[in-house]
């Protein structure tokens, strides 16, 4: 059997026990086909990047799931069907790492970069001035303009 990796993304107006129920739902589909589910990660409700069908949040559901090919694909199939699901995506992974996915760790783990310190001793006294002339074109006339920075 292949290993997978799969990450769904649920309605935001879904509970976490309504969408435990959904994933569990899932997960009985891959059992039944000779699968199995060996990692399951829940991320939290999370900003999406662009509205998808009326929705700007998503519960983020992580699964490492081992199963033959058939059970992948009817697996997908019902996802794509249900409509509490707002994306999903399947990939074939080579091995199953036990540690928690780099979403699970907090951002506190992350280093503070230092250059953020820097910007806010500069002041504009430091700073060296040009004067810069720049063309800008409206409806064939130009108009120049002097900035001195």
């Amino acid at each position: 059997m292949a290993l997978y990796e799969s990450v769904i993304i649920g309605r935001q107006d879904l509970t976490v026990s309504q969408l435990d129920t959904l994933i569990d739902e899932f997960i009985t589909v891959l059992k039944s086909q000779e699968g199995g589910v060996k990692k399951r990660e829940y991320w939290g409700l999370r900003n999406l990047a662009y509205k998808i069908n009326k929705n700007r949040k998503g519960h983020y559901t992580m699964l490492n799931i081992d199963a033959p090919a058939s059970a992948i694909s009817e697996y997908e199939r019902l996802m794509g069907l249900h409509e509490d699901i707002v994306r999903f995506l399947t990939l074939k992974i080579d091995k199953i790492d036990d540690n928690p996915s780099p979403m699970m760790n907090g951002k506190s783990d992350r280093p503070r970069s230092e250059g953020s310190e820097k910007k806010n001793n500069i002041t504009n006294k430091n700073l060296p001035t040009k004067n810069i002339t720049i063309n800008f074109f409206f409806h064939q006339k130009i108009k120049n303009v002097t900035n001195s920075c």
